[in-house]
């Protein structure tokens, strides 16, 4: 069982948390909300993971660098790092354009 995906997603959410921390994107301007949007945002990804799964839609792939666990069926441990990834380099996406207007304005 090798884990290089899941090292992976870890390594990327370790650089969002820098990012955040430095220049008080998401996190560090409002903890309370951004715990919020971001566990919306996972959770909402995550029950469009259960009905894609369900439909027959969504798969998942077989691969070594994987740790083969599973949350539900066809849906990796993985997925959740992955989702939680892809919301929080939006929230901090949002935190750096918002702020940058606000600079200029």
């Amino acid at each position: 069982m090798i884990v290089l995906y899941l090292v992976a997603l870890l390594i990327s959410l370790t650089g969002m948390v820098v990012l955040d921390r430095r220049f008080k994107l998401f996190f560090w301007r409002d903890a309370r909300r951004a715990g919020i949007v971001l566990a919306a945002g996972v959770l909402f990804f995550l029950v469009w993971d259960f009905f894609g799964v369900g439909l027959g839609i969504f798969f998942r792939g077989e691969t070594e660098f994987m740790t083969g666990l599973l949350i539900a069926p066809e849906v990796p441990i993985e997925e959740v790092f992955f989702l939680t990834l892809l919301c929080y380099l939006t929230m901090n996406l949002y935190g750096a354009l918002t702020r940058s207007t606000e600079v200029t304005a």
